[in-house]
Order: C-alpha cells, then sequence, then structure tokens
C-alpha cells in the first residue's frame, strides 16, 4: 500500500469501555504499574497490527471502574468497527471490555470534544458488610439523614471553583467546574449519589461524597456548603470517599461528534 493510499485509508474510531478497575492502577498509563489504557492499547495493537495512540475520556484513578468510557484511536486497518468489538475483546482480559466501536469524523477526540461526564458512587449503608458487591461499593454503617445530604447537595450544583474539593489543587490552574446535576438516592440498603459537571477535578467527586456522608451524619451543616466552596480549603471538607465504590457511568457528546 502507497503513502497516499494508507492516508486515505485513516479512521478515527470511538470505543465505549467497561471494566473492573480493582486491579488496576487507573487509566492512564504509567511506568511501573498496569493500566487500563496500557492493557486496551495492547490489544487493539495486536488486531490492527500497529501502533495506536489511545485517547481516554476520563482519567479514572486507581480501583475506579467505569460502565460508559470512551476512548478513540486512528488506525489505518480496514476492520469493520463491529468486527473490531469482538477482536478486541479476544485479547483483552475479562475485567476490561469493549461495549461498542464506531467510525467517527478526524476531528472527534474522547476528552476534549466530551460536554460532560456522568459518575455514580455507590455507599453500601450497614455494619455488615457485603461480599458480593464488595469491590463495588463503600460500605458505611453510620444512619444518615438522606434530607440534609439532599439539602447540601443542592448548594453544590451550579459554577462554583471547586479547590475544597480537590487533593490536587496545585495541578489546576482553573478549578471552576459547573455541576450541572448532583442526585442522592436510596434503595434498599444502598444509597447512589449521581454527579453530572462538565469537567471534573483530582478527586472531586469522592471528596463531594465524604463531604455529604459526614453532613448526613451531623458532623457538618447542609448550611456550610457556600461557605466551605469559598474558603477554597481542601482542609475544611469531608474525608475522600474510597475508590472503590465509584464509577464512570456515562461521558456526553454534542450531536455532531
Amino acid at each position: 500500500m502507497t503513502t497516499l493510499e494508507q492516508w486515505n485509508n485513516v479512521r478515527n474510531i470511538r470505543l465505549l469501555i467497561e471494566y473492573d478497575g480493582t486491579n488496576y492502577a487507573g487509566w492512564q498509563w504509567q511506568t511501573n504499574d498496569k493500566t487500563v489504557q496500557e492493557t486496551l492499547a495492547g490489544a487493539i495493537e495486536r488486531v490492527v497490527q500497529e501502533k495506536i495512540k489511545l485517547y481516554g475520556a476520563s482519567r479514572t484513578d486507581a480501583g475506579v471502574h467505569a460502565i460508559g468510557q470512551a476512548a478513540n484511536f486512528i488506525t489505518n486497518s480496514t476492520i469493520p468497527a463491529k468486527r473490531l468489538v469482538h477482536a478486541i475483546n479476544f485479547y483483552l482480559p475479562h475485567d476490561v471490555t469493549i461495549k461498542d466501536a464506531a467510525d467517527v469524523p478526524e476531528s472527534f477526540h474522547a476528552q476534549y470534544c466530551a460536554v460532560s461526564k456522568v459518575y455514580r458512587y455507590t455507599l453500601f449503608n450497614d455494619w455488615t458488610r457485603t461480599s458480593l458487591n464488595r469491590n463495588f461499593c463503600y460500605v458505611c454503617g453510620f444512619q444518615l439523614n438522606m434530607d440534609k445530604m439532599l439539602g447540601a447537595a443542592q448548594r453544590l450544583t451550579g459554577t462554583h471553583d471547586f479547590t475544597s474539593f480537590t487533593t490536587h489543587a496545585s495541578q489546576e490552574k482553573n478549578r471552576v467546574r459547573t455541576v450541572k446535576r448532583l442526585e442522592i438516592k436510596k434503595e434498599g440498603k444502598y444509597i447512589f449519589f449521581t454527579i453530572e459537571a462538565n469537567g471534573f477535578l483530582y478527586n472531586m467527586v469522592r471528596s463531594i461524597v465524604g463531604t455529604l456522608i459526614d453532613v448526613g451524619r451531623g458532623k457538618m451543616a447542609g448550611e456550610d456548603m457556600k461557605d466551605l466552596l469559598e474558603a477554597k480549603d481542601r482542609n475544611l471538607a469531608g474525608p475522600t470517599a474510597p475508590s472503590r465504590g465509584l464509577c464512570l457511568m456515562e461521558v456526553k457528546y454534542n450531536e455532531c461528534s
């Protein structure tokens, strides 16, 4: 194949990915630890028979899971997108799965074209642990006041500087984010925190959940959320909730993407 023919065959493939993050040091490639990005890129390269660069929508941390992670890569392969799903999955471990693949415009980038991301944090509200879901929820036995947590959550929606809710503030020059919704629902012994925003700071979701748990326990007042945001001081917020309860549910794009 000539260079011109290769150029004409260039394709941009968008992937929908599901993974159990328990045994991974997060999404992003690292030198000495196993990551989802490295594992997935290796499987793709075995299928398309060329080196690729894999771009992910969200850099999930160690132990964080995903149902709706998005990624894209450029390839010269002529394998149809739907066949890529089965071919790549053949080389993947069972805790990482490609759910869908599609050809998209060359301008599409999984991270930069995203308009919002949706995360869900799962809390198991009981003193007795759960064995079956132990890797996918945080066990918290304290009695939690749902009304107080809901009131505090409302104060965190909208556009704010979330410096008080990130553990690596120095790495982000712009810490203003827009939280479009923050829902809390109780189903049996499970409490689900669902948060959608145009972007997230490092550990932002887990810091928000830890703070809301403290509000539910009565250690903090929901009315303090405004002062906490204005203080821009991580030491004033609640603890960072464990990573195992967090899951990336969806990455949203404009229709043109």
